[in-house]
């Protein structure tokens, strides 16, 4: 096991080692290679956003272990500006144009647990879970 992991996003290079970290957790947990592809996707679209529209942040890597089920969860933390509408921005299409143009709707739907706190001029932390 690779335990609990916080990593740095500040730049694109950093967005491509969250990848391989996360595929390396889903490896080392036995997902199936389409839940390993569904959680890497969901975690570089949250990775660019957070370096995107947050200006940097930071994503903690955990390990789950329920009593029988096992999984991920991925907290990606920014000090940016915050969204100031979460309704539109979690609505099927909306996009503002970069990243994978799939949105937050898109990320949502690759996990089996998503939610999102966001406060203007505060940040936002999104947090997402795939169980096996």
């Amino acid at each position: 096991m690779l335990g609990d992991k916080i990593m740095t996003i500040q730049s694109s290079s950093d967005i491509v080692l969250v990848r391989q970290a996360v595929r390396q957790m889903a490896v080392s947990l036995k997902f199936s290679l389409v839940d390993q592809t569904k959680i890497v996707t969901a975690a570089s679209e949250l990775a660019r956003n957070t370096l995107d529209y947050g200006g940097g942040g930071t994503v903690k890597l955990e390990i789950l272990e329920e009593s029988f089920r096992r999984g991920l969860r991925l907290t990606f933390e920014d000090n940016g500006p915050g969204i100031p509408d979460l309704d539109l921005a979690l609505k099927d299409g909306y996009t503002t144009g970069s990243g994978l143009g799939m949105g937050l709707s898109g990320t949502k739907r690759l996990v089996n647990e998503f939610s999102i706190v966001s406060r203007v001029g505060e940040g936002t932390r999104v947090t997402i879970t795939k169980w096996k």
